[in-house]
């Protein structure tokens, strides 16, 4: 898009609403009339992350919930740990991070530098915390990366609302195996709908780079009832999965948690998706977001 417009509105209490044209759209930052410094980041309508200055720990989207449980699970409490946040929104997990495992070192790449800007003016982050956002193609910030540096990647991008296909195949995979060090974890945030043919192609992707896999949904998205998000773990190591399944089953937003055969029965004889044959992930339905 063009040069940003930068305009503000009445918010809740003394906070006011932040609206900016970046590269990927319209971006919003919202007040939150109930914590104090708390923010809703959208772009062009659709939520994409939440933010609590005050207490970057507190999580509001059931997906990044769902993700920090992943991240708490990930290595002892409070170690810290060498992370990589493929989509950076709001910032909201390289925060956790940093809230929940202090001195650990993130990498974040967010491809709309705009973007980076705005979140970075109007939602500084803690000067002490060890993270460096870069501003391209996420795929390309990993190739960047040396081998075997992270211990957790986590893929979190959309174009829109939609994952861009170079980051669903396997060759994209083979880059983040050898971005992750021994035991390290790899969780994705994905979005499909019914007929759920893009989780399943993702499943099928990713289990034919990981021997250990787990999917975390809603039971009505696991179904086909409805458009929602699922996170997919994977790691050549045993995965906590007994905490992991106490942890999304105790949210308020409750998931379920599948994996070995049943996980293997639900993608459905799907097959892994190569950059020949990737395509974005499905839009949305409009409904989705009012």
């Amino acid at each position: 898009m063009g040069k940003s417009r930068n305009t503000r509105r009445g918010g809740a209490g003394s906070a006011e609403a932040v609206v900016e044209a970046v590269d990927g759209g319209l971006a919003e930052l919202i007040p939150d009339r109930d914590r104090a410094r708390a923010w809703t980041l959208l772009i062009d309508g659709a939520p994409q992350s939440y933010v609590d200055l005050d207490d970057p720990a507190y999580l509001s989207f059931e997906y990044q919930r769902r993700l920090g449980h992943v991240i708490d699970l990930a290595a002892p409490a409070g170690k810290p740990i060498q992370a990589v946040h493929l989509g950076g929104g709001a910032l909201t997990l390289a925060r956790y991070v940093a809230a929940t495992r202090p001195r650990s070192t993130q990498q974040v790449v967010e491809f709309d530098a705009a973007l980076v800007q705005l979140v970075r003016r109007e939602l500084p982050l803690d000067p002490n915390a060890r993270i460096r956002v870069r501003s391209t193609d996420a795929r390309a910030g990993l190739a960047k990366l040396p081998e075997g540096w992270a211990d957790l990647v986590v893929a979190d991008v959309f174009s829109g609302a939609r994952t861009p296909a170079h980051l669903t195949s396997i060759e994209f995979l083979d880059e983040v195996r050898r971005a992750l060090g021994p035991g390290g974890i790899y969780a994705a945030n994905l979005a499909d709908g019914p007929p759920l043919a893009h989780l399943r192609g993702q499943i099928a992707t990713v289990a034919a780079r990981f021997t250990e896999l787990a999917l975390i949904a809603d039971p009505t998205v696991l179904r086909g009832k409805r458009f929602g998000n699922a996170v997919l773990v994977a790691s050549d190591h045993p995965l906590p999965l007994a905490e992991l399944t106490r942890r999304a089953a105790s949210d308020p937003h409750p998931g379920r948690l599948q994996h070995g055969r049943e996980l293997t029965d639900f993608t459905g004889g799907a097959v892994p998706v190569t950059d020949a044959a990737a395509v974005a992930s499905p839009a949305p339905p409009p409904s989705v977001f009012r």
